[in-house]
């Protein structure tokens, strides 16, 4: 089970959450650590994205750590959508780990554990609020016109009434509406500035798919760092070079992707040059239709 497997499971699903994605980050400026926190400085912080499973539904944005030498993980804050007043991306011109969250009450520097992890959190808060916000658009829409409704018939029984006789009921009535309809305000939507256009644009699928494969392998590599390290420290003999065994299988992992583009482009020319071959062949035919009509 990987990281994130776990955060849902033992975090969100307990409390009727699902969680979309989450993100290992680090302060880009350290926080003073207060004398309560004690022996608890070392820690990994994860920010996740999670909706509700219960209607209406809520998107919330959650603090989520796992202290060291424990492999459980604890809620630390979090915020609903609304609280959410701006995404600052940092860099629009290229891919880069750091992001800023800014909340009603907080600001938050992150940086991400890689870039490729950054841009798919990025990617996805961007398109979960753009859900988000429409459903609540069409709920208000649909309150919209129930209420209309509403007001129509009232009209209606008051003006049986007006032909029964004079009532003075109505007017403080419709002020009460103009004061309700005045009162309300629309919640302010985030922001999102400094983000890439790839992030927050229409064809993101594959972006999504490419930032994903990035991700595992840079997953992958510091894994297989991490336990050439652990086995270089406990010293058994025979062991590679160091970095050799993941050269290697970074070198394949390139050829093979390259080769697959190389298949991909071959096929794509191919396809232009059999549609070319049958518009050649359909204007040839409807020619000779011509000339055997004539």
């Amino acid at each position: 089970m990987n990281i994130q497997s776990a955060i849902n499971k033992e975090v969100f699903i307990p409390r009727d959450e699902r969680m979309l994605v989450a993100v290992e980050v680090r302060r880009r400026k350290k926080k003073r650590l207060s004398f309560l926190q004690g022996g608890k400085g070392d820690y990994a912080t994860f920010i996740c994205i999670s909706v509700t499973n219960k209607r209406p539904h809520q998107l919330l944005i959650t603090k989520v750590k796992q202290f060291g030498g424990s492999a459980s993980f604890t809620r630390r804050s979090q915020w609903r959508v609304e609280q959410l007043r701006q995404v600052n991306g940092i860099n629009p011109n290229k891919d880069s780990p750091e992001f800023d969250l800014v909340f009603d009450n907080a600001l938050d520097q992150w940086v991400a554990s890689s870039a490729a992890e950054k841009c798919i959190f990025v990617q996805i808060l961007y398109h979960a609020c753009q859900t988000y916000w429409e459903g609540k658009a069409g709920s208000l829409g649909k309150a919209g016109k129930l209420g209309k409704a509403g007001r129509q018939r009232r009209l209606s029984l008051d003006g049986r009434e007006a032909q029964a006789g004079p009532s003075d009921a109505q007017a403080p009535r419709s002020k009460s509406l103009q004061a309700r309809r005045k009162s309300y305000a629309p919640p302010r939507q985030a922001e999102f500035i400094n983000c890439q256009s790839k992030l927050t644009g229409e064809a993101c699928t594959m972006n999504l798919v490419i930032y994903r494969c990035k991700a595992f392998f840079n997953r992958m590599k510091n894994m297989m760092v991490a336990n050439q390290g652990r086995s270089q420290a406990r010293g058994q003999p025979g062991q590679r070079p160091p970095g050799s065994t993941m050269g290697n299988v970074v070198h394949r992992v390139n050829v093979a992707l390259g080769e697959r583009g190389d298949r991909l482009t071959r096929a794509e020319d191919k396809t232009v040059e059999l549609m070319h071959k049958a518009q050649q062949f359909a204007d040839t035919t409807h020619k000779l239709a011509l000339r055997h009509s004539k």
